[in-house]
């Protein structure tokens, strides 16, 4: 199957100036530099536009464009890279050292950089600790850096609990409309996860059957095969659940359960979102041992060599979790019976997202697997890696004999079925804050929702003192897991 270069179907965008606070981080150099020279390299990035670095150590435009490039050839080693199309890219990349949570820093070195408010679009990127976001934006404005129409994106966590997110929010949202402020969850930006609302809203054959009389439950994983490693420091401070499932888990269970869009509108699609949020059946100290498991890696073997533990790599022990798997409930007309699985964790055997919406059984077997259990129909949903979608049926094995049974899948790989390479979720998402479509990020509201359901399973933690069980480096997490479905009778999705 051919498919037209996904750069034809882009919309294209006018010239703009986007400012990196933290340019010399590691997300600005691993992500978003990559994203905005394959964008430039794909024509959608005018040749008018600027992309200004902002960071307190001392570097010149020329370092800071050897820098990118040096980082751009270290994590994306596959990626064919021109020096031609680079030289060009790079024209457009400017330095400016500068503390920018410091109000009397040198601004006016940024501000040079800009041309008359309106000319083009104008978007501050925070790649900064979320504790920086408030006074950041008070900087902007403070310098006559902020132009009517300028565009701020904060990336996850937005605050640690529900109480630091409010106070965050209202820090930003005193400088910025709350339609100009761009909470960003790259999740939201892959592929697969983008397929999911035209798989569910344009097959007819999905929708009808996507409520608890025909799905059993739905599993959410996001695993990491590596460990806390060189962050521990800062992990030990926020954990698996506030650092992956307040956020990445939580949108994709959103937009798995949501009720349909009246259409595709940012607030249309946002609102019900919410919904499902206010839906969450809360954790609490009744509750939190049936539905929650907690855990923490030990030593073990990781990609063929020795793993340290989770208490090695941060030089003493702790009770941080680096694994949570809950059962979260739903609880409106659509989904209730159905569970959630959610579970996410590092150290763990292999590096995958995927979700899997599992089917009832059918109501009366006529044939018998030789097994003697007869494997559900499912529908898996890889965001990473490898993205596509399986529908796994039962069907006869061919041949005489009998009707022997098997379980195959009906597969559609991304990468095999559309040839031209498509854009990663940066790529996506960064040319959205730049068209201004909101749709793809969290709203002020989504976000505090989220963050009150999470801090009551902390809460129940805390008062039932939840420990963290330990799981081998390169496993898939601690017993008790697998224990938590083994109770409803089901079990984790292994692949097929």
């Amino acid at each position: 199957m051919n498919a037209d270069a996904p750069s034809a179907q882009f919309v294209p965008v006018n010239a703009f100036d986007l400012v990196v606070f933290g340019a010399a981080g590691d997300l600005s150099l691993r992500k978003l530099i990559p994203a905005l020279f394959h964008r430039w390299r794909d024509g959608q990035i005018p040749e008018a536009s600027k992309i200004i670095g902002v960071s307190r150590s001392g570097m010149s435009n020329d370092e800071f464009r050897a820098l990118a490039l040096e980082s751009f050839r270290k994590f994306h080693p596959k990626d064919g890279i021109d020096d031609a199309e680079w030289t060009a890219f790079a024209e457009r990349l400017f330095y400016v050292e500068l503390d920018a949570a410091d109000a009397d820093a040198d601004w006016p070195a940024l501000t040079a950089h800009f041309v008359d408010c309106g000319e083009k679009q104008r978007v501050f990127y925070l790649a900064l600790p979320p504790g920086l976001y408030g006074q950041v934006s008070a900087n902007i404005a403070a310098a006559g850096a902020k132009c009517d129409g300028s565009r701020i994106v904060l990336e996850k966590p937005i605050g640690n609990d529900l109480a630091s997110a409010r106070d965050i929010n209202e820090a930003v949202g005193k400088v910025f409309d709350e339609d100009a402020i761009f909470r960003i969850d790259h999740y939201l930006g892959k592929e697969t996860v983008q397929n999911l609302i035209v798989l569910r809203f344009m097959n007819s054959l999905f929708e009808p059957v996507w409520n608890a009389n025909a799905i059993d439950h739905i599993q959410i994983s996001v695993a990491e095969s590596i460990g806390a490693g060189g962050r521990a420091s800062y992990y030990d401070g926020a954990g698996a659940l506030r650092d992956m499932v307040q956020n990445h888990l939580l949108q994709l269970l959103c937009l798995v359960a949501m009720e349909p869009p009246l259409d595709l509108e940012p607030d249309t699609v946002r609102d019900e979102k919410i919904k499902v949020l206010r839906a969450l059946r809360p954790v609490d100290l009744a509750n939190v041992r049936q539905t929650t498991v907690r855990g923490q890696y030990a030593a073990g073997a990781s990609g063929g060599e020795v793993a340290p533990s989770y208490s090695e790599e941060l030089g003493r022990p702790s009770r941080t979790e680096t694994f949570v798997a809950i059962k979260a409930n739903v609880d409106n007309w659509r989904w209730k019976g159905a569970p959630f699985y959610l579970r996410t964790g590092k150290r763990m055997s292999a590096r995958t997202s995927e979700i899997v919406i599992q089917f009832k059984d059918v109501a009366h077997a006529l044939i018998r697997s030789d097994g003697g259990k007869l494997e559900p129909t499912r529908l898996v949903i890889r965001l990473q890696p490898d993205e596509g979608v399986k529908l796994l049926l039962v069907t006869k094995d061919p041949g005489p004999g009998g009707m022997r049974l098997r379980y195959v899948p009906l597969n559609l790989s991304f990468a095999e079925a559309f040839e031209a390479r498509y854009p990663d979720a940066y790529e996506r998402l960064l040319m959205a804050v730049v068209r201004g479509d909101l749709a793809l990020f969290m709203r002020r509201d989504e976000v505090e929702a989220a963050w009150r359901w999470v801090d009551g399973v902390i809460d129940a933690w805390a008062r039932d003192e939840t420990p963290a069980y330990q799981y081998a480096a390169g496993t898939d997490g601690p017993a008790q897991s697998a224990m938590m479905l083994d109770r409803d009778g089901r079990e984790w999705f292994s692949g097929v």
